[in-house]
């Protein structure tokens, strides 16, 4: 008798302990996806962050990949962040450096997000593109040098700029 009361409470102990990993797992299901993704507006930080390729393949979707390792882009009206209106802050997917506010964020009528500023300006590098017979900025993340898209001269006050972004560079964070 002794020995039944033993295995069925090592059997408790052993459904308890599975019980408890199953709602942990649940837990973190539960989180907001901005703490699942590592998103947080203190992370300020611009110490350079540096992968092996194999790394960045592991760590970014490969639309990520593509964008922000091999400075692709994404097909105009047909990506995630041209059409969003919700009040926000943009960060970069590769190292989720807070970049852009929902606040100068507006409509470029290019198919892509667009803003007129960064949230601060060394948050974003400009270099030289010369791609496509083209000479323009190609705007790269401060923190991990991840393309993000490129910056023109015909956008709106105070600025006069468009940083013409990729949505698959970005994730987007809403304000409460």
């Amino acid at each position: 008798m002794k020995l039944h009361t033993q295995i069925a409470g090592i059997s408790l102990l052993l459904i308890s302990i599975v019980a408890c990993m199953g709602s942990k797992n649940k837990e973190v299901k539960d989180l907001p996806l901005a703490i699942q993704q590592g998103l947080s507006l203190s992370d300020t930080s611009l110490v350079k962050v540096v992968k092996t390729d194999a790394q960045w393949k592991k760590d970014l979707t490969p639309n990520q990949y593509f964008i922000l390792r091999e400075q692709g882009t994404e097909p105009p009206f047909n990506n995630e962040y041209h059409d969003n209106h919700a009040e926000g802050y943009y960060f970069c997917a590769g190292c989720k450096l807070p970049l852009f506010s929902s606040k100068t964020k507006f409509d470029s009528g290019t198919g892509w997000p667009s803003f007129y500023a960064p949230i601060q300006k060394n948050r974003v590098k400009e270099v030289v593109d010369r791609s496509y017979g083209t000479v323009r900025g190609e705007i790269v993340c401060a923190r991990c040098e991840g393309h993000l898209g490129h910056v023109f001269d015909d956008g709106p006050a105070p600025t006069g700029l468009r940083y013409c972004m990729d949505s698959g560079a970005l994730l987007f964070l809403k304000s409460k």
